[in-house]
């Protein structure tokens, strides 16, 4: 496609390498929960102790955004029901870690597993007058243990990038229906949510309603149940069963095959844009996408493919997983389960937040300085250079994109960690650079020097205290590498 039109422009999606067999929550369960029995040999996705909604953002992100101009992004959209922070702008920190203009607008979505559809919905039927929109839908909402939900929640995040120039796919129609039909809720300060019964959900609720409402969006097309080349459905796993078979009963629309269910579960707000990006990831230019999201209503997007994406960063992340074996672990790494962690873990996770301000660009945008005059790269950034002693020639430096390479590493049983062992030491970066990381997902003994590395968005710490998290950058095992 040559000719610049309004459209999804890039997207990626992200998950947490870890996953839970079904069937090993099963067996710690059954003895209450006989019922849960899994069908099949699945898993579900859930986040390790230092990630969350705000770290899966940001890997969604710049999944999207590789190879595109972040200058053009005009306005950063945060769709979620699990953000963190009430009072603190979480699209906000979401910006600064993918080094976005601080001129972006940023906003949070949430309160419905529909913000994300909906917000979609509007960027692509109205353009922004500015630039690029990055839209990006993340939640990371836990469960009880030996509970339904545990079995069929996932966590994850996914990017959509709108706005002018050679898009992927283009909106055809849409229709949207709000009803405050209550088939579950969780209330403000409260961890789980609170579920009915699954069928009366189904029929009452939603059967008839998605229906009438896919029809509306096709009619907005111009297109015939037998049109459609992929049906994405957002929706827990029995209820988007059911709404398949009624569509492709009563429409002729059949299902695209997805791996979400088996392999990730349902990620609440993320789960639209899951499933459009796995449907993209499918098809071939000319075909046609519905995508339908359900919560306390419906979103039906028709979408038009001009070209699938040419990456696939969803289906890479589906296959880039690593299963718990132990099922306690999962509940402590979860905080589901509180463990004697020791008087090592007796520490202050204050945060200095004025020094925070000072520092915020190398914290979360983790930028140092490349001497113009040596071409030396450094981390912090400083006045002075330390290869060359020039004053004031550092010009800001990104390292989150680079590779690093393991220089040194210790594997340290006694210092505290909430998955032990901590492991920390010396990351080159070239040019120079040499910064002392914390690793994430790495097992012991994994670890090799020279490895090739690569940056992730993490959670440095948790202040319990004052309910302040830290976010920092943690090396991982570039994929491909020494088993990683």
């Amino acid at each position: 496609m040559t000719d610049s039109a309004h459209g999804i422009l890039a997207v990626g999606g992200f998950l947490p390498r870890s996953r839970l067999p079904r069937r090993l929550a099963y067996e710690a369960n059954r003895w209450f929960a006989p019922a849960l029995k899994p069908k099949g040999d699945t898993r579900r996705s859930f986040c390790d102790w230092d990630e969350d909604t705000l770290t899966m953002a940001v890997e969604a992100g710049r999944a999207c955004l590789s190879g595109h101009d972040t200058t053009a992004v005009a306005a950063l959209e945060l769709a979620s029901t699990s953000l963190p922070f009430a009072d603190r702008s979480n699209a906000g920190v979401v910006r600064e870690a993918l080094d976005l203009s601080p001129a972006a607008g940023v906003e949070d979505k949430t309160g419905s597993l529909r913000a994300a559809s909906a917000a979609l919905a509007r960027a692509l039927a109205a353009p922004a007058a500015n630039g690029n929109t990055l839209l990006v839908g993340s939640d990371c909402v836990d469960a009880k243990p030996a509970s339904t939900q545990e079995m069929s929640f996932g966590h994850g995040a996914c990017a959509v990038l709108v706005g002018e120039g050679e898009p992927i796919a283009t909106l055809a129609g849409a229709a949207s229906l709000h009803q405050d039909f209550v088939d579950h809720y969780r209330a403000s300060g409260e961890r789980f949510e609170y579920a009915l019964e699954p069928r009366w959900a189904r029929d009452a609720g939603y059967r008839e309603q998605v229906v009438a409402t896919v029809g509306e969006a096709l009619e907005d097309a111009g297109l015939q149940g037998e049109d459609v080349s992929a049906l994405a459905i957002s929706a827990p796993g029995s209820l988007a069963g059911a709404v398949s078979k009624s569509l492709a009963r009563t429409m002729g629309i059949s299902p695209a095959e997805s791996r979400l269910e088996s392999e990730v579960g349902f990620c609440g707000a993320a789960q639209p844009l899951l499933a459009l990006v796995e449907a993209l990831e499918s098809v071939a230019a000319g075909d046609s996408i519905v995508l339908v999201a359900l919560g306390q209503g419906v979103d039906v997007l028709v979408l038009g493919v001009a070209h699938p994406p040419a990456t696939k960063s969803l289906a890479d992340a589906i296959a880039d997983a690593s299963n718990e074996t132990n099922y306690t672990r999962y509940l402590a790494l979860r905080g589901l389960l509180p463990l004697e962690t020791g008087i090592r873990s007796e520490r202050d996770n204050r945060t200095a937040l004025s020094a925070f301000w000072r520092k915020h660009e190398a914290v979360t945008a983790f930028k140092g300085g490349l001497c113009s005059a040596c071409n030396t790269l450094q981390f912090p950034a400083t006045r002075i250079c330390v290869s060359c002693g020039a004053a004031d020639t550092q010009v800001p430096t990104r390292l989150a994109d680079r590779v690093g390479t393991v220089r040194s590493f210790t594997e340290d049983w006694l210092a505290y960690t909430p998955k032990p062992p901590l492991v920390f030491g010396n990351v080159g970066f070239g040019d120079g650079a040499n910064v002392l990381m914390e690793f994430a997902n790495v097992e012991p003994g994994q670890l090799e020097v020279g490895m090739p590395l690569t940056m992730r968005f993490r959670i440095k710490d948790l202040d319990d205290r004052r309910h302040f998290r830290r976010y920092f950058w943690k090396p991982v095992p570039l994929e491909g590498s020494a088993d990683a």
